[in-house]
């Protein structure tokens, strides 16, 4: 492991601004915003306490029990709501801060989004895409003095600065927990516009990527867009 760390940095410093990170849930964990399994199983709560039922201390098995089916995010979201809208409201709650988060700091940027902060200022990483819905990357980059440019839905690549001109690009290819045009269900993950494709595209063919806390099973397009790159001439970590 040491070794690969050691290559990892190596590379990273000789090759000044040719890695993109690709950033999942995992990455924002220990600040006490929960990963896509969490929320299944919170939402698997959710909805046994619709039907007045206990889902006791595995909610996952009382469900498979109780549908005939595995637990799926998206599937589960569509039984609570029915529009992007009304997914939206329901899933705030999981990151932006209570009272009670405050007092104990809770969902504030971990070491790991100030260190990516750190290597965004002295020019090592130029590109971040990221399946998560939070701002605790943004929040680290302003704290630091960066203001990013961010892509949250395939309308907003027209308008922004092109990558190479940009000092640093956010690419949140599921959208922000914000906006309503999020992506979450199946469907909305099976594939991305062509215009966000296409971009997304772009970055994986002329930067190395550097892949932390993405489990890769709900994004479907992601992996298939991954599949699809070209690029051999920077490594992948």
């Amino acid at each position: 492991m040491n070794n690969i760390l050691n290559l990892l940095a190596l590379s990273i410093f000789s090759s000044k601004g040719v890695y993109a990170f690709l950033l999942g849930s995992g990455i924002s964990r220990n600040s006490g915003i929960p990963t896509g399994w969490d929320i299944v199983l919170d939402l698997i709560k959710k909805i046994a306490k619709l039907e007045n039922e206990d889902c006791g201390a595995h909610p996952d098995e009382w469900y498979r029990i109780k549908y005939r089916e595995e637990p799926d995010y998206s599937a589960l979201l569509e039984k609570l709501a029915l529009t992007p809208t009304e997914r939206l409201n329901i899933l705030k709650s999981y990151f932006e801060t209570s009272e009670q988060d405050d007092e104990v700091q809770l969902k504030q940027p971990t070491k790991a989004h100030k260190a990516i902060a750190k290597l965004v200022k002295k020019g090592y990483i130029k590109v971040v895409i990221t399946t998560n819905f939070d701002r605790l990357l943004e929040t680290a980059l302003r704290s630091d003095g960066i203001e990013p440019v961010v892509i949250r839905h395939h309308t907003d690549i027209d308008g922004a600065i092109p990558l190479v001109h940009s000092p640093f690009t956010l690419v949140k290819i599921n959208g922000d927990y914000l906006d309503s045009r999020f992506l979450n269900t199946k469907t909305e993950l099976g594939g991305y516009d062509s215009v966000l494709s296409d971009y997304l595209g772009s970055v994986l063919n002329d930067f190395g990527i550097i892949s932390c806390g993405w489990s890769g099973k709900w994004d479907n397009a992601l992996i298939e867009t991954l599949r699809s790159s070209t690029n051999h001439r920077y490594s992948s970590f």
